[in-house]
Order: C-alpha cells, then sequence, then structure tokens
C-alpha cells in the first residue's frame, strides 16, 4: 500500500503534487495511505514523502479538474481533521468520472467537504475578530510603530488570513503568532511561517481601552449567555484583555437591569413642544393676556390636538395678516418649510404664490394667507418628508380654526386655492374645473373665487403645460384684483 506523508500545514501545493502522481499511476483511493510527517502514524519518518514522490513523479501528467474543486482544496486542507487528505484525494478520482460531483448537495463526501470548508472559514473568521495588538515601544523602526499579538487558531489559517491584517495594517509593523503559524509584516513584504511559535508577553495601555469600551457596549437588559458564547467562544477569552470582565458582568447585568428599570425615564420636550412654547411666549403681553382676539385664536391653536396631525407636525402653522383685510387666501396645508419656519407660504409653493401676486399687482401684507389644515401632514422617504394630502376629517377637524378666523378677519373676498381649501368653506366636493374663475355667494355677503392651488402648477412635468398653467393662475389673480375693486 502507497504510504503519502506531508507536513499537513495547509498547503495546497504538496498534496496536489501527491495527488497528481497518484492518480496519473491509477492507485485507488482505498490503496493509499495519507499521513503526517512526525505524526505518530509516520513509521517512515521523513523518507516516506520524497520516496512516495520518486516513485509516482515520473507517471505524472497534467489533469483538469473543476476551479471550483481546486479552490475547495485550498479552504479544506487548512481544516486539522486527519482524514482531509483521503477526502480530498477520494472526490479528486471520482471527478474523473462525475464532473457534476461537487453539485451533489446530498453525497456524504461533499457533505464532509463543505463541513471543513464552514468549519476553516469560520475559524478565520474569528482570528478577524479576536486578535488583539500589542505595542512593542523599544522595536520601532523608522518611525514606524510595532505590534505583536498572540492568538491561537484551530486551523491552519495564519496564510489565509493574513492578508486582511496587511490590507487593516499597512501603516504599522506587526508580528501574529500563533501555535500554527505566523505571519509578520514589516511595512514592504508579508511573510508567513508554518513552524509553531512561542506566545510573546507584551502588555500595553490598549488592553484598558479594550475594557472600557467592551464594559461601555456591553447591554445587561439583553443580555444572552449562549448566544454570547456562541459567537465569543470561551477558548478565546484567556488571550482577550476585556474578556475578563465577562464574569462579573453577567453576575451583575439582573441587578444593572432592576437599577434601570427603577429609574424614571427623562425625555427632552419634542422639538414642536419648545416651538410652540416659544410662541406662545412672543404672543403674549406683560401681563400674560393676549394681545388681540387673532392672537387669542393662534394661542388655543397652538396646543391643538383634535386631530392626529398634530403628533409628528413639528408646530401648529396659524395664518397671518392684518385683521380687516379684504382679501383672504386659503390654502390647503403647511409644506416642509412652512412646518419648520412657523409661517405660510414660504416654500417652494409660496415663491410661486408671491411672484402671481406682484404680476397682479396685490400687496401681500395687505391680504391674510392661511391654510384649510394647520399641521403638516408627511410620510418620511429615508431622509425627506413627502406631503401627503389631508383627508375629509382632517379637514373637518381643522374647520373650527378656519371659521373663527373668517368671523374675526371678516374679508370681503376669499379666495379657495385648491380642492381641498374649497371644501373646508363650502363643505363641498366638486371638480376645481367645474367652480374654478367664477365669484361664488358665501355666508355674511362674502365672495369666494377659486383657483388652483400653487403646488400644482410645480408637479406638471411637461414645461410648455406648465407655463401655460402659471399663466392661467396669474389670470385668475387679476381676476380676483378686480372683482375685489368691485367690492
Amino acid at each position: 500500500m502507497p504510504v503519502v506523508s506531508l507536513d499537513g500545514r495547509g498547503d495546497l501545493e504538496e498534496w496536489r503534487e501527491a495527488a497528481r502522481s497518484l492518480l496519473s499511476a491509477h492507485v485507488h483511493p482505498d490503496d493509499v495511505r495519507w499521513i503526517i510527517s512526525g505524526g505518530a502514524d509516520d513509521l517512515f519518518g521523513g523518507d516516506a514523502c520524497a520516496n512516495n514522490q520518486g516513485q509516482y513523479g515520473e507517471k505524472a501528467q497534467a489533469l483538469s479538474v473543476p476551479r471550483a474543486f481546486m479552490e475547495a482544496a485550498d479552504a479544506a486542507l487548512c481544516h486539522c481533521a486527519p482524514d482531509r487528505f483521503a477526502l480530498l484525494y477520494r472526490i479528486l478520482w471520482r471527478l474523473q468520472s462525475d464532473r457534476w460531483l461537487l453539485g451533489d448537495a446530498a453525497d456524504r463526501d461533499i457533505v464532509h467537504l463543505k463541513a471543513l470548508i464552514k468549519n476553516v472559514r469560520r475559524d478565520a473568521h474569528k482570528m478577524t475578530a479576536f486578535v488583539r495588538f500589542r505595542e512593542v515601544p523599544d522595536r520601532r523602526v523608522e518611525e514606524r510603530r510595532c505590534f505583536v499579538a498572540w492568538f491561537e487558531p484551530e486551523h491552519f489559517i495564519v496564510a489565509r488570513t493574513a492578508p486582511f491584517f496587511q490590507r487593516r495594517f499597512t501603516d504599522m509593523d506587526w508580528v501574529i503568532a500563533t501555535p500554527k503559524g505566523s505571519a509578520i509584516w514589516d511595512g514592504r513584504s508579508l511573510e508567513i511561517s508554518a513552524e509553531p511559535a512561542e506566545r510573546p508577553q507584551a502588555e500595553d495601555a490598549t488592553d484598558d481601552l479594550w475594557r472600557t469600551y467592551f464594559a461601555n457596549i456591553f447591554n445587561p437588559a439583553r443580555l444572552k449567555v449562549k448566544a454570547m458564547q456562541a459567537e465569543m467562544p470561551k477558548k478565546y477569552w484567556k488571550n482577550m484583555p476585556e474578556a475578563d470582565l465577562i464574569p462579573g458582568l453577567i453576575a451583575g447585568a439582573e441587578q444593572r437591569v432592576a437599577k434601570m428599570a427603577a429609574r424614571e425615564a427623562s425625555q427632552p420636550p419634542a422639538f414642536h413642544d419648545r416651538l410652540q412654547a416659544a410662541w406662545q411666549e412672543r404672543t403674549e403681553d406683560e401681563d400674560g393676556e393676549p394681545q388681540d382676539a387673532l392672537a387669542g385664536l393662534k394661542r388655543e391653536a397652538a396646543s391643538c390636538d383634535r386631530c392626529p396631525l398634530h403628533c409628528h407636525a413639528t408646530q401648529t402653522v396659524f395664518g397671518e395678516g392684518p385683521i380687516g383685510a379684504a382679501l383672504m387666501f386659503v390654502g390647503e396645508q403647511p409644506g416642509d418649510q412652512e412646518d419648520l419656519a412657523g409661517r405660510v407660504f414660504v416654500g417652494p409653493a409660496g415663491k410661486v404664490f408671491d411672484h402671481a401676486l406682484m404680476s397682479a399687482g396685490i400687496v401681500r401684507e395687505q391680504a391674510y394667507v392661511t391654510n384649510a389644515v394647520k399641521h403638516f401632514k408627511y410620510e418620511m422617504r429615508g431622509k425627506r418628508r413627502i406631503h401627503q394630502r389631508p383627508n375629509v376629517g382632517e379637514i373637518e377637524h381643522c374647520r373650527w380654526w378656519l371659521a373663527g378666523e373668517l368671523d374675526i378677519v371678516k374679508p370681503k373676498l376669499v379666495v379657495a386655492m385648491g380642492g381641498s381649501a374649497y371644501f373646508a368653506l363650502t363643505g363641498e366636493r366638486k371638480a376645481l374645473e367645474d367652480v374654478r374663475g367664477h365669484p361664488l355667494a358665501l355666508a355674511n355677503e362674502q365672495i369666494l373665487f377659486v383657483t388652483v392651488h400653487p403646488s400644482y402648477l410645480l408637479r406638471i412635468p411637461e414645461e410648455t403645460r406648465r407655463q401655460q398653467e402659471i399663466a392661467r393662475f396669474q389670470s385668475d389673480m387679476l381676476a380676483i384684483r378686480k372683482v375685489l375693486q368691485a367690492c
């Protein structure tokens, strides 16, 4: 029976040369004995491997195997399982007659191969997570800091994992020593040694930083010991400075949770609450009395909770303008910028509105401008707040405030901009084109004029049509001026 002795430290080349020689000689997998040189089963010492290579090397020839097999073999050979060499040779033998063997998930050999690869990858992942470097100040070379680390992997993964540390810590010199080999980086080249290393003695202030960091991120309320140990097995604890805190943190977790529950949560006031409180201070005079009826209504609206819209809006956006204004404009609801500023029509739609007023010769400061709904309704899309149209119930809840504004301001002409404003003023739901541009009668001998909302003009995608609608909106403003002059 042929005996193949290998170093078995994760070197793909030594196994591939032996396997190629055996396969070329048509040696059946059951007729080969694989051993690790220097191990308990190595009866031939260091000569077995050399004798086997000489015996089968003359018949070796180039073989074609799937690339996926070579990648799998490169990983599986890093495992410490004693049957890994025989397993890979057996799969290689079978691939000569079954090229699709690797895709058979139910095959016993393939299942075993995938288990070996999974263990190797897991061990490599643990190495990237649990290696702790310690500085060696007296070994500084050309102002480059020098570090050393000790890790105890289960498998021969140093050569596979060292490039990760080279990319991550390329600006310092370091040595990672393990019982299964070492990696050395000097800023120019990465050197891998397969020889077992001795544990270096080093400790620095970074150990205390690790302990401080771990103690602060530890959440006793979410402690799951089994899950923690599955992610951070105990075998790694002895080489991690923060691990000596774990027993104490686990022991005191229940008491810390009880203390957390006993403490009453203290939340700062919501942003819109602070703004409303500041606004209320501004609207009161020195004696604490409202300056006028409109200011009193505005103060009441600041704390309005008639509908759920107040829960997410920054603040109530009330109307503004002089009492006794002959002209009142009613829009739909505040937008994003209005919600933040606390003023009506100051966003993009407000700019369109101001330009149309100026073109028609209407002075905005002489008119009263408000909205049918006083809170901003929106939905979050990423970091943006996207406008949503208020529903009938929300308009109904806000109608009380609009009626108060109409009673106090007493305008002669009321302009409804958009369908929501028309519904709030009349309670009717009609197509806007059916009532647009025609003076209508309201209660108290007031006149209603209906047009579109300025934001509608911003949403028209076609440039030609948008310019046509803007011109029509400006014509409506001219008509409003004429109606106002006739009042």
